[in-house]
């Protein structure tokens, strides 16, 4: 592990030194990057946020109109090649797109297009044929037809491919006769074009385009929801359905090819939509509650609150990091792939699901993290977070499916650890090598180990991966590939994964920020505040995993190993002062000021 050259796959970052890594990060955003951004950011805060009341009252015929308004942007087409109407633009401008449409705060419009320009379109533009895309991709890119995208079903949520809709050729060989139900198809009701999974022959699960004027095809009624109210969610009923066979997907059989590579971008999309929602709601809350008094001072200065802001702050600057961190990976992955290569997209898509541990891992802090700081945010405003009047309450509501849809957070825990056991035991990244150099780091490396800006926070990083590292090996060692049977232990190691990789984004985009001496006092404080909380976070995992491991009866020789971790890593950080710094730069902007 001692600075080993990048393997350029996902879960790199475990066997990488924070010293030899590189990241993405939104300093890094082009001209063009930012000059979209502003362009959607005015769209959100004039054309959408003023009727999110109407949208989320299910005002069908505003919603697709402001779709198509979008679509005269360019805004539906950033992932379509230029000859079907679309921008074939980068990874980074869709996340831009898709966290700058959030700030809008109505979440139902922002799965609107993300299911347009997603898992609605993009199956398409990377499986279709050249007939395909040209009847469906630019009637898509013009918000003209609305898509969307066919996979769960009743006794199919998280093990998608055990879906029971059937597709039989007909005797004639012109046709597949569709027969079965899907569930919870966001843009249902609305939509002309759907991408449809079925079992052909019974368990080759295949992927249809399936239009709405098929015979045989029908919509099932809106579906009433806790939240996302304006958006269309209803079933889908196919009872002998005809689809044509030029509407098969790619081939017979490849349909997890289609639907994963599709999850994989809808998740990191998720992420980014959750980011920019948890940076409009913190610029509500604070507003709020530097104007609200009680005991004769604003309720932004007493200290419980102070401690909110701070934690908002710090998960959203984390969030941001780990997210665009990943888009940079991914992109960078992209772009030395060959244009003209005719397997371009199959080759695009493995290049996504080389990074699966990272884009689980996204959605599931993104999410989560939205949570939290919208929970945070209605606390901060009392009662008046309860009243529907209020901005508080709808997006509450809003947020609490992004935990469940792109796949529970339960299943990309599971992702990630399956994943890291799949690249430890094939050998796609070096993992048994940096686990025989854990003992020489520890001994000799560790005193070697130097960084010039934040260096005590990259010392304590650099100990949580050989600790990770450890008690993934000894798991895999206990439980072998039945590890992934034990999934309060797989958890716990997604989570350990987690931690460590967004408090390496954070600090390694800190360092980039504090060597242009920007905001440095503040961006300081992020930095220490993350690593120093996951440094305790990690420990209390690590201790809970090895007596998972070991039933209890963890040896002398295991638990002098875990002290010897945490004697170098635990940091004598004021985290309370540095919360108060922090809040002090947050209020004195009104605003999420990163």
């Amino acid at each position: 592990m001692e600075k080993p050259q990048n393997p350029q796959t996902g879960g790199s970052f475990l066997i990488e030194s924070i010293d030899t890594a590189k990241i993405f990060t939104r300093e890094n955003f082009s001209e063009e990057h930012l000059e979209i951004e502003a362009m959607v950011k005015e769209f959100s805060l004039e054309k959408v946020r003023p009727q999110k009341a109407a949208i989320e009252a299910f005002d069908q015929d505003l919603s697709l109109k402001l779709i198509r308004e979008m679509g005269e942007l360019g805004l539906l087409g950033i992932d379509v090649p230029e000859e079907y109407g679309g921008m074939d633009l980068d990874k980074i401008t869709t996340a831009i797109v898709a966290e700058s449409l959030a700030h809008s705060g109505c979440a139902s419009f922002v799965v609107t297009w993300s299911v347009q320009t997603g898992i609605g379109a993009l199956p398409i533009v990377w499986f279709g044929t050249r007939e395909q895309k040209k009847k469906y991709l630019p009637k898509l890119v013009t918000g003209e037809h609305i898509g969307a995208y066919g996979l769960t079903e009743a006794t199919a949520g998280s093990d998608a491919l055990s879906g029971k809709t059937t597709a039989i050729l007909s005797e004639d060989g012109k046709h597949y006769i569709l027969n079965g139900e899907k569930i919870f198809i966001t843009n249902g009701g609305w939509a002309q074009v759907y991408c449809v999974f079925a079992q052909v022959d019974g368990n080759k699960f295949s992927c249809f385009i399936v239009d709405r004027d098929t015979p045989g095809f029908s919509v099932g009624v809106e579906e009433k929801k806790m939240g996302m109210k304006g958006s269309s969610t209803t079933s889908l009923i196919f009872n002998e359905a005809k689809v044509p066979v030029e509407n098969l997907l790619f081939k017979v059989g490849q349909g997890a090819t289609i639907a994963f590579n599709a999850l994989n971008m809808g998740r990191i999309k998720l992420a980014v939509s959750d980011l920019g929602g948890s940076k409009a709601v913190i610029k509500v809350a604070v507003n709020y509650a530097l104007e609200r008094r009680q005991f004769g001072q604003p309720i932004a200065f007493f200290d419980t609150i102070i401690g909110k802001f701070s934690d908002m702050a710090v998960r959203t600057f984390a969030s941001d990091s780990m997210i665009y961190r990943t888009l940079g990976l991914i992109q960078e992955a992209i772009n030395k792939l060959d244009k003209s290569d005719p397997h371009y997209y199959i080759k695009l898509g493995e290049a996504l699901e080389s990074y699966a541990v990272e884009a689980s891992m996204v959605k599931v802090f993104g999410s989560e993290s939205s949570g939290e700081i919208i929970d945070s945010a209605l606390q901060v405003l009392g009662g008046n977070g309860f009243i529907e009047e209020y901005p508080m309450a709808s997006v509450y509501r809003d947020t609490r499916i992004d935990r469940i849809w792109e796949g529970t957070n339960e299943i990309n825990r599971q992702i990630v650890t399956g994943y890291m056991m799949k690249k430890a035991l094939m050998e796609e990244i070096p993992v048994r090598d940096a686990i025989r150099g854990i003992d020489s780091f520890m001994e000799q490396g560790l005193s070697q180990f130097k960084a010039e800006i934040l260096p005590q926070e990259c010392r304590t990083i650099e100990i949580g991966k050989r600790m990770a590292l450890y008690i993934f090996n000894e798991a895999l060692c206990k439980f072998g590939q039945d590890l992934k049977h034990e999934q309060q232990l797989t958890d716990i190691l997604a989570d350990i994964f987690t931690d460590i990789y967004t408090a390496e984004s954070t600090v390694l985009r800190a360092i980039q920020i504090l060597k242009n001496d920007k905001q440095a006092e503040a961006v300081t404080a992020v930095a220490k505040i993350y690593t120093a909380e996951m440094v305790l976070r990690l420990l209390n995992k690590s201790l809970t995993a090895v007596n998972g491991i070991y039933g209890g009866k963890t040896t002398a020789d295991v638990i002098e190993k875990l002290r010897k971790f945490q004697g170098n890593m635990v940091l004598s950080t004021d985290i309370i002062g540095l919360k108060r710094k922090l809040a002090e730069y947050l209020y004195s902007k009104k605003d999420y000021p990163f």
